[in-house]
């Protein structure tokens, strides 16, 4: 959970200035959580409400992720909120809007990192997502940043993830240098998933993945976040990055972030999957 956090903040710097390179400083005096930590936290807190570890179940996640959503936009009402996302908000968050903008996915790091199987990760995913962005692209953006999040915490090699991700939701075949000279704001899914996914595909560590995300001078903060939770699934997270990034946080954030990650301490074995080579494609 703290991995989108940390692409989250360490991209907020740049979502006014987008850059192009891959040289600049992690924090600085213009980092600050945005509404996607914000949303994502959210979003950890209905899971935790939800009790699935007792059944598995969905019952009741929609209505936990609506007033999760609703109680933390309260608390936090001057964050730079889409346009559309704050008026289904203020309108009690009663109904989805047909979005295809990319706010919904850069919230669902939680639910790859909860889900137990593949069948899990896509009907959370469409659970939590529908509830707002009801479009199909991003629908698809949601799972298909779910899915990659659920494999790469399961051990499997990124020749497997792309080629899970290729075959159910988006092709590719473009590499970062090829995406980066033409590649400006982008707020859908569509343009921006993909684009997320790639950063963690190319990335050499989990500092790599963020710093190809924010290169790609898009929108910076949403770009890292996403690509930072398909990294933090797979790789190490270095502990100053983590605990630089929980230093932004304020009291109840913090609370929340730990609280899940003690529900689902997914990361305890990732020492032992990066000792041993990633499974294979066909695992």
């Amino acid at each position: 959970m703290i991995a989108a956090v940390i692409g989250d903040i360490v991209g907020s710097a740049f979502e006014r200035q987008p850059i192009k390179t891959k040289d600049f400083p992690l924090f600085s005096e213009a980092s600050h959580f945005t509404d996607d930590t914000v949303m994502s936290l959210a979003l950890a807190e209905a899971l935790m409400r939800s009790d699935l570890d007792s059944d598995r179940q969905v019952h009741g996640l929609a209505k936990q992720a609506r007033l999760a959503f609703l109680n933390y936009y309260r608390s936090y009402p001057d964050l730079d909120y889409g346009t559309h996302f704050r008026a289904f908000l203020e309108a009690g968050a009663k109904s989805p809007y047909g979005s295809y903008g990319n706010g919904a996915a850069m919230r669902i790091s939680a639910v790859g990192l909860a889900c137990q199987d593949l069948a899990e990760a896509k009907s959370l995913s469409y659970e939590v997502t529908a509830l707002s962005h009801n479009h199909p692209e991003a629908i698809r953006g949601a799972e298909a940043l779910t899915v990659a999040i659920f494999l790469a915490r399961r051990g499997f090699s990124k020749q497997a993830i792309r080629r899970q991700i290729e075959r159910d939701y988006y092709r590719l075949d473009r590499c970062l240098d090829e995406i980066r000279p033409s590649y400006g704001i982008e707020l859908s899914c569509q343009a921006s998933v993909p684009e997320a996914i790639q950063s963690f595909l190319e990335a050499e560590d989990f500092e790599d993945a963020i710093r190809n995300a924010v290169s790609l001078g898009g929108d910076s903060d949403t770009l890292a976040s996403m690509a930072a939770a398909i990294a933090g699934a797979y790789f190490p997270i270095p502990i100053t990055l983590r605990q630089t990034s929980e230093a932004y946080l304020d009291r109840r954030l913090r609370h929340c972030l730990d609280a899940f990650e003690a529900r689902y301490p997914k990361f305890l074995a990732l020492a032992v999957f990066n000792t041993f080579s990633r499974k294979s494609p066909g695992a």
